[in-house]
C-alpha cells in the first residue's frame, strides 16, 4: 500500500533511536482536510494502534494508517529530502492531481477536502 524509500527508512529509525523509542514504535501516516489544496499530510509517532488501523511494514519501518486515510495514500511513497530548500519527510502520492508549493497539501481527482490558506 505505502512504500518507504531507503533514505526515509534510515531517518525514521534514527528518529526512533534518538527518542529512545523501541523499533516497534511506528509512524502514523494520515490525511486530514485542509491545506491550500484540500487535503494535508500528517505524520506522528505511533505508540498505540487502534483496532481499525491498517498496520504494515516496509524497509523495517512500521507504518500505521487509519481507514479514512488509506484510500488517499494507496500507492504512495514516503521519502526523506535533505537539500538547500528543505529537510524532512515528504510523500510522493500518485492519487494527487494537484498539490501546493509547500508540498504538504494535495487534491485528488474527486476534489475532496476543504482548502485553506498556505501555512494555515
Amino acid at each position: 500500500m505505502i512504500s518507504v524509500s531507503d533514505k526515509a527508512a534510515e531517518k525514521a529509525k534514527a528518529v526512533l533511536e534518538e527518542k529512545g523509542l523501541p523499533v516497534e514504535t511506528g509512524l502514523r501516516v494520515f490525511v486530514v482536510g485542509g491545506g491550500c489544496s484540500g487535503y494535508q499530510y500528517g505524520m506522528a509517532l505511533a505508540r498505540d494502534v487502534e483496532d481499525d488501523d491498517l498496520v504494515m511494514e516496509d524497509q523495517g519501518v512500521k507504518l500505521v494508517i487509519d481507514p479514512d486515510s488509506a484510500p488517499l495514500l494507496e500507492g504512495a511513497e514516503i521519502d526523506y529530502v535533505d537539500d538547500l530548500m528543505k529537510a524532512g519527510f515528504t510523500i510522493h502520492n500518485p492519487n494527487a492531481v494537484k498539490s501546493c508549493a509547500c508540498g504538504t497539501s494535495f487534491q485528488t481527482a474527486d476534489g475532496g477536502g476543504q482548502a485553506k490558506a498556505c501555512g494555515a
